[in-house]
């Protein structure tokens, strides 16, 4: 299998912005993409039980995480009606996870 892709533990802030395609960003966007980058990651190891190690390894994982932070940079709101999982980051978590209870 080819390395050709960023690991789950490289990704950046500006692979982040060139994902959701952002040209220009603020300060105070850049910091929240970082934030939001980081709950990501930790969302991903959390739902598949799976290492930051692990996770460097399966490449659908990066795009998991690249997934979950499009989610959180778009519905950026405060109220929440209800809790709705994106089928497909739901589909890439659920086809890794170790920890399925």
């Amino acid at each position: 299998m080819s390395n050709n892709y960023v690991k789950f533990s490289d990704i950046t802030t500006s692979d982040v912005k060139n994902y959701l395609r952002i040209d220009e960003i603020s300060a105070d966007d850049l910091a929240l993409l970082g934030t939001i980058l980081e709950g990501s990651k930790s969302h991903v190891l959390k739902y598949t039980g799976r290492t930051a190690e692990e996770a460097d390894l399966i490449p659908e994982l990066t795009i998991a995480v690249y997934a979950v932070c499009q989610e959180l940079y778009d519905k950026r709101t405060y109220a929440v009606k209800y809790e709705v999982v994106s089928k497909v980051i739901e589909s890439i978590l659920g086809a890794v996870s170790v920890n399925l209870l």
